[in-house]
């Protein structure tokens, strides 16, 4: 793919080095890959990258009254879920395999199986815990027509492969901007399932509350369902004990409100959920840079 951006030497080269490790792993059988991805992850990269650092910083911010010792097992913990979740988004059947192992379940099912049945669109919404595309691969498996949402990265030279690596996960697949918004917006009024990502600091996002603190939150999920009179379906996969299975949750409908009001309920939602399973989070996202007010 062409790109109009000036060469940056430092971008191309850890490009290359990401390509390299992802392609040196991927000979390796997929129950050895993903945790010897999560640990190279969670030993090698994270204390040069700063991840530690940076989860110890929110959990401070967040959960001040955290013991030590548990602070010190997420530090370990949370980029070893981040490296598995690298290396299943690159195993493309592979890792489609595991995630429709087990099938969906919760109170949300039958609203989109009704959904389905009537054409009507629906916006599923999770955020980054756990492998946030299992659960669009387990839907896919189950006959749905769902479509994601991604956020293009600022390295164009990874976001190319990385796109075509989840595009094996299921297509059809939109940028996020100008670029993908008019397929986008065909797919939902053709009665499409479009899965977002929400729980990432967005500069000219709303005000709204997660953990009790401010987070900048991007209320498009809300603004598209009532747009086109789609359902807000919060789902997610809970990574399992053995660290490659998930189960797949699907949460009832948030009800039509104000987008504030809605969305506010989609970080509710994933702020339970994460008090639940603190390891599977990423908190090495910089989630709370709201400016005082």
């Amino acid at each position: 793919m062409q790109h109009s951006s000036p060469f940056r030497l430092d971008l191309w080269l850890q490009d290359r080095a990401l390509r390299g490790l992802i392609r040196l792993l991927l000979w390796l059988p997929y129950r050895v890959r993903v945790p010897l991805c999560g640990w190279m992850m969670a030993q090698l990269i994270a204390p040069l990258a700063g991840y530690r650092r940076r989860v110890r910083k929110n959990l401070a911010r967040v959960m001040p009254d955290l013991p030590p010792d548990e602070v010190r097992r997420l530090c370990r913990a949370v980029p070893d879920n981040v490296g598995r979740t690298i290396i299943e988004l690159y195993s493309g059947a592979e890792f489609v395999a595991v995630a429709r192992k087990t099938p969906p379940r919760g109170p949300g099912l039958a609203a989109l199986d009704a959904a389905h049945r009537a054409n009507r669109p629906v916006i599923l919404v999770t955020g980054h815990f756990g492998n946030y595309d299992a659960s669009r691969a387990a839907l896919l498996g189950r006959g749905f027509r769902v479509g994601g949402l991604y956020r293009p990265m600022k390295n164009h030279w990874f976001n190319d492969h990385y796109v075509a690596a989840i595009s094996r996960i299921g297509t059809p697949l939109f940028a996020r901007g100008k670029r993908g918004l008019a397929g986008m917006v065909r797919f939902l009024r053709g009665g499409g399932m479009l899965g977002m990502v929400i729980d990432q600091h967005m500069r000219r996002g709303t005000r709204l509350r997660f953990f009790g603190h401010d987070a900048l939150t991007a209320l498009s999920a809300a603004e598209l369902a009532l747009k086109y009179d789609a359902l807000l379906v919060p789902t997610y996969a809970i990574r399992q004990p053995d660290g490659l299975s998930f189960d797949i949750v699907v949460e009832a409908p948030i009800p039509q409100d104000t987008p504030e009001a809605m969305t506010q309920a989609l970080n509710d939602s994933l702020e339970v959920l994460v008090r639940d399973h603190m390891d599977q989070w990423f908190w090495i996202h910089r989630r709370w840079k709201a400016p005082p007010l």
